[in-house]
């Protein structure tokens, strides 16, 4: 009678190897052999967040154990005790999104940086804003100009209708919308034509805007802000902000306009009652609001003024928090990574780019970059993006002991992920990228 097992060669008996047995015994055996305790024990010896996240994408099971034993949410407790007891259940997505934030966070505070620029327009450039991988620069001259925000090459072209005058603009993955004195203007991405042109006279001497799908507020000369609905076209409601021109504005998620003025206040309206919530005020009046920027994670508002101040209040109780003279001069630009509570970037007529921290306002860091400016492009066609050395200078040292050429002034500033962009009022843009410290 034939034995239970197959045949060797040798005529010798071979036992069939059982599921689950023979993982430290046996050759040929998978990892698909080891149960749950074990591997739960191995993925729990990793000590690098992207091995981690390798393993999660083999298969379901093995996601499902790192999933379910928490393993994500251990590490970043073990790299972060601070943040233990913050929050009971931390998901994969969650957990590297803290991660990321931790890592730019860090970048901005500690790591080195680089700056690359170019010549962008053929006259000059003073705003620039910087979403998704991606930088929109314009107002000076007749375009608005596109640019990859990892490559620095051109994107694409976007020419102003009927010789108007961009005074501001922004965009998102779809649209792109900019507004002149009178009119707001649309273009798709895609197109470098307008396809919308507001008509009437709805509003009369913009001066700012700010845009989040589908409302467009504009902040007008006479203190008023016209709320634009994109689907309509056409104007939804008009408040009254302050009794002098709207410098800057900044829309919330929970449907507040925020608005700042040339008398040194910050007015706060609700969208969805039309009521005007409070005012904000800075203790070192006289002064402008030149630029506000708005923190969803800690519900705070920062600005800068034209006295050098920056300044921090909460949302929720209208109080301030903060407000440091971080330059001698005026700050023309605020801005922070969205979900970001830890950084913000500051620039203004000094030209030294300043990371300040957003709990209280010391400032964390200052930069220049150390080169000339870049040699005239003969066109676009054949951009020259040139690399350039960034220093730190000491927050306390003497600015104005630093020749001008060294430190244009910021007009604009715009963060990404390790990213900032600037506009310097000239036909060049500048990109300053940060790395690790560790790397």
């Amino acid at each position: 009678m034939e034995a239970s097992g197959s045949r060797g060669r040798s005529g010798s008996a071979v036992p069939k190897r059982r599921r689950g047995v023979g993982a430290a015994t046996g050759s040929g055996s998978t990892a698909q052999s080891l149960n749950d305790d074990i591997l739960r024990s191995v993925f729990s010896r990793l000590d690098n967040h992207f091995d981690l996240a390798r393993c999660s994408a083999v298969c379901g099971s093995w996601n499902r154990i790192i999933e379910t034993a928490h393993l994500m949410r251990d590490l970043y407790y073990k790299r972060n005790p601070s943040a233990r007891g913050s929050s009971s259940n931390i998901s994969v997505k969650s957990y590297f999104e803290m991660l990321a934030m931790d890592e730019h966070a860090s970048s901005f505070s500690r790591g080195p940086a680089e700056a690359f620029q170019w010549i962008g327009h053929p006259i000059r450039a003073t705003l620039c804003r910087m979403k998704g991988g991606s930088i929109l620069t314009g107002v000076g001259d007749k375009i608005l100009r596109l640019w990859s925000a990892e490559s620095c090459k051109f994107m694409n072209e976007y020419n102003v209708p009927n010789s108007k005058t961009l005074v501001d603009f922004d965009f998102d993955e779809n649209k792109i919308v900019g507004l002149t004195s009178s009119q707001i203007c649309i273009w798709r991405r895609s197109e470098p034509r307008s396809v919308f042109q507001s008509g009437g006279a709805s509003f009369n001497h913009g001066l700012c805007m700010s845009y989040a799908d589908p409302d467009v507020v504009i902040g007008c000369e006479d203190g008023r802000g016209f709320v634009y609905d994109m689907y309509s076209r056409s104007c939804s409601s008009i408040y009254r902000l302050h009794s002098s021109p709207v410098t800057c504005l900044a829309l919330t998620d929970d449907q507040l306009i925020v608005g700042g003025s040339t008398f040194g206040t910050v007015a706060i309206a609700d969208q969805t009652s039309g009521q005007k919530l409070g005012v904000l005020k800075s203790a070192y009046a006289p002064l402008a609001i030149r630029s506000l920027s708005f923190c969803t994670n800690s519900h705070m508002i920062f600005a800068g003024s034209s006295a050098g101040y920056a300044h921090c209040w909460d949302l929720r109780t209208l109080r301030p928090l903060w407000e440091k003279r971080v330059s001698p001069n005026v700050i023309y630009s605020t801005c922070h990574l969205p979900g970001d509570t830890a950084t913000l970037g500051v620039g203004g007529i000094d030209g030294v780019l300043r990371v300040i921290c957003q709990r209280t306002g010391e400032t964390i860091r200052c930069l220049l970059v150390d080169a000339d400016r870049p040699a005239e492009a003969a066109s676009r066609s054949r951009q020259q993006i040139e690399k350039k050395p960034v220093r730190r200078i000491d927050p306390d040292a003497q600015v104005d002991s630093i020749p001008r050429r060294l430190r244009p002034q910021i007009t604009s500033l715009s963060v990404g992920m390790k990213k900032i962009v600037t506009t310097h009022g000239e036909n060049y843009i500048r990109v300053w990228k940060f790395r690790p410290k560790s790397s």
